[in-house]
């Protein structure tokens, strides 16, 4: 339902914003922008559907040797006591926390070609024992939440692009990354704890946390001991390394089991490809209706509203420059990263506000887009809680990277 209002807001803010530049300011190419931009963003969302399909083709066939093979049981034996209490409704060994952590392990070594589809396999195995299959259940909300606030632990393409575009030192973002990403995703956790009146004071989740910091902070201090140089290469072959190394696993798990691996590999398949075919209406109308949006200039108009407030009250404003980077993040991955760009290209990679943006982009995901493509391939058109803990996450993770932006580099 929340989606169902957002989508439409987005189109009557277009329309009013053009009919204001089309009147007040005389701007005759606003709305043949704003078709043009129709048109654009349909055949985006099918060129990414059909490139998905691909993808997610071959990693539900993986997940399927994988289940098969017993890697849920392998699974639910090291995270299920602590799953068992963020999803209680899943029960035991639910065939969902396979592709589960796998999609949280390829978010947090940034690679999203392999999350999409793991996260799409998750949705459908809580589907099956989703009693009302209209409405979101508890454990997809949490699931989507945890999904969409984008913990990442690794972010080559970011570092990548600052590479490329003549930063000193790609990795400076590395760590405020790290930690902004993390405070998004623990401010996530807690908002649907408090909507599901889950226990976060449970032993069990507290020594699982407790974890998890140790971890992240174990990590800073490890990679800020590295050559800044070899940060970005150890990076991607150690993810690389952990995917492939899935897989494999995977097909000796099959094969221990005395499954038909290949036939096996098939089936899941036939499902992926299925669900690729089924998200294709779902993605094209977010992306038509945040293509819309852009088009008529009301992020424009936003960006504007906020820098007034914000010199209003007497606030430092050089973090301005990063809005538009943030403000497009839960619409657009590709649309926050062109902003990204951008802004290093126009005030340098190295500049407050070019580190600023990297790590803006690195604090959240593309909440629309995991709200419309994840509850669409499963048929879900009542999503309750889970817009607004995904935005509170969202709001978390910019406030948060803005704080530590000043912190590291103003």
């Amino acid at each position: 339902m929340a989606l169902n209002y957002i989508w439409t807001f987005f189109f009557l803010v277009a329309f009013v914003i053009g009919l204001i530049k089309l009147i007040v300011f005389g701007d005759t190419l606003v709305f043949p922008e704003m078709i043009n931009s129709t048109f654009d963003m349909a055949k985006s969302g099918f060129e990414i559907s059909l490139g998905l399909t691909g993808v997610l083709t071959l990693w539900s066939g993986i997940m399927k040797i994988g289940e098969k093979g017993g890697i849920v049981t392998i699974i639910s034996r090291l995270i299920g006591p602590f799953f068992n209490k963020l999803f209680p409704e899943l029960g035991r060994n639910h065939p969902a926390y396979g592709p589960m952590m796998m999609n949280f392990a390829a978010n947090m070594l940034g690679l999203d070609n392999a999350a999409t589809p793991m996260g799409l396999q998750a949705m459908g195995e809580m589907q099956k024992s989703n009693p009302n299959k209209e409405v979101a259940s508890n454990a997809q909300i949490m699931f989507l939440v945890l999904n969409a606030s984008g913990l990442t632990i690794i972010p080559i393409s970011i570092m990548v692009y600052r590479a490329q575009l003549g930063a000193h030192d790609p990795s400076d973002v590395f760590i405020p990354i790290l930690l902004a990403t993390f405070f998004s995703t623990l401010t996530g956790l807690i908002g649907v704890s408090i909507y599901q009146r889950i226990n976060l004071w449970d032993r069990t989740i507290i020594s699982y946390l407790s974890g998890m910091f140790v971890f992240v902070f174990g990590l800073i201090y490890l990679t800020h001991t590295l050559p800044a140089q070899s940060l970005a290469l150890y990076s991607k072959v150690f993810s690389n390394l952990i995917l492939f190394s899935i897989i494999v696993g995977f097909l000796l798990l099959g094969l221990r089991k005395k499954i038909n691996v290949y036939e096996t590999f098939i089936d899941g398949a036939k499902e992926g490809f299925s669900t690729a075919v089924k998200i294709i209406p779902y993605l094209v109308a977010i992306l038509v209706a945040i293509g819309v949006f852009r088009a008529s200039g009301a992020m424009d108009f936003l960006i504007s509203g906020f820098r007034w407030i914000i010199e209003s009250a007497g606030i430092n404003t050089d973090f301005i420059g990063a809005l538009p980077t943030a403000l497009m993040k839960p619409l657009s991955g590709s649309g926050s990263r062109g902003m990204m760009v951008d802004v290093m290209k126009t005030a340098g990679a190295d500049s407050f506000i070019g580190r600023l943006s990297c790590i803006v982009q690195g604090a959240g995901d593309t909440t629309f887009f995991v709200l419309a493509v994840y509850f669409g391939s499963v048929g879900i058109k009542k999503t309750k809680h889970a817009l607004a803990c995904a935005l509170l996450a969202d709001l978390a993770g910019l406030t948060a990277a803005i704080l530590i932006g000043y912190l590291f580099f103003h």
